[in-house]
């Protein structure tokens, strides 16, 4: 991370740093952040794996959008795509498996000035994190949280994840997976999101400007990314790779994101399916609802110095 040179009149006699007397860097005077500011540790992936497209993407969105280090927030929970905060320089946390969403939403409730992005992958989102995932797109959270979904278990070594289709085989279901596997539009439209689009690894054009559209959106933002894991389950997503004689088929022009059964018909497709944005709405997010709710509070005790709001509270506990 580059540092910053503070005038000589900002240090006391001590040598210490009087932050008082440092005045704040315009962010006009300041250089645009490009990859090799923000590129951290070597990514560990497999070679070919998909989430080296996604990390590319979100080091040319830092840059298209000229963000600094200090507004750049990456939350992940535990599997291949959840070591995304290892190989960015900024702030973030590697957090606990499937918890990510309420570690972000603290995040995001506390300081409304970031824009938090989290990335995982479908066994963190879905299986262990599910619960996590409904309640965050319901209270409709200002987030966007990237799942790159391989329809497997990576990171352990090949076990059946909730989106691995019917007949995968894997250590878990050595005969073949029975179990219907779920759909992460539906489940992220039907608990709430208020912005749900789809893409996949091997187009980046198209991986930017969906990254981008959930950035600016004023809610819960959920991106599902193709990300195949060419370890176990290689060839998974051919059939929306062109190169691979597959096909990309965007969603209509003619679609209406605001139309929630609309968008349900759109997740109703099959393999490869359609992609781009299937549903985009405005509604109250959860920032705005605490911070009216702590704005009416504070009204009431506007006058009162701190220790009396406190005896208050504490009266009311008799």
């Amino acid at each position: 991370m580059p540092t910053l040179a503070f005038p000589s009149e900002a240090l006391t006699r001590t040598g210490s740093l009087n932050v008082g007397s440092v005045p704040p860097l315009a962010d006009a005077d300041r250089k645009p952040l490009m990859k090799k500011d923000v590129a951290a540790d070597h990514p560990t992936w497999c070679p070919g794996c998909g989430d080296f497209s996604v990390l590319a993407l979100y080091f040319k969105l830092i840059e298209k959008r000229k963000m600094h280090h200090e507004k750049i927030t990456t939350v992940a929970g535990i599997g291949c795509s959840s070591r995304f905060p290892y190989f960015v320089q900024a702030h973030g946390a590697h957090f606990i498996h499937g918890r990510a969403l309420p570690f972000a939403s603290g995040v995001s409730l506390s300081r409304p000035d970031l824009h938090v992005f989290v990335f995982g992958g479908d066994g963190d989102a879905f299986s262990i994190g599910g619960n996590h995932f409904t309640h965050t797109a319901r209270k409709n959270v200002k987030m966007t949280y990237c799942v790159m979904d391989n329809n497997v278990y990576g990171l352990t070594k090949n076990q059946t994840s909730p989106t691995s289709p019917i007949g995968y085989k894997s250590k878990t279901d050595v005969w073949g997976s029975g179990d219907r596997p779920i759909n992460p539009m539906k489940q992220a439209i039907a608990a709430g999101a208020t912005f749900v689009a789809r893409t996949t690894h091997t187009n980046p054009n198209h991986v930017l400007q969906i990254m981008e559209a959930a950035m600016d959106h004023d809610g819960f933002s959920f991106i599902e990314c193709l990300s195949e894991c060419v370890e176990f389950y290689p060839g998974a997503f051919d059939g929306a790779n062109p190169r691979k004689g597959g096909q990309f088929p965007l969603v209509p022009e003619n679609h209406d994101v605001t139309d929630e059964y609309a968008a349900y018909q759109l997740s109703e497709d099959l393999m490869p399916g359609k992609f781009g944005i299937f549903y985009k709405v405005s509604r109250p997010t959860k920032n705005a609802n605490e911070a009216k709710i702590i704005s009416t509070n504070r009204e009431k005790f506007a006058a009162l110095p701190d220790w009396q709001i406190l005896q208050k509270n504490f009266d009311r506990m008799k």
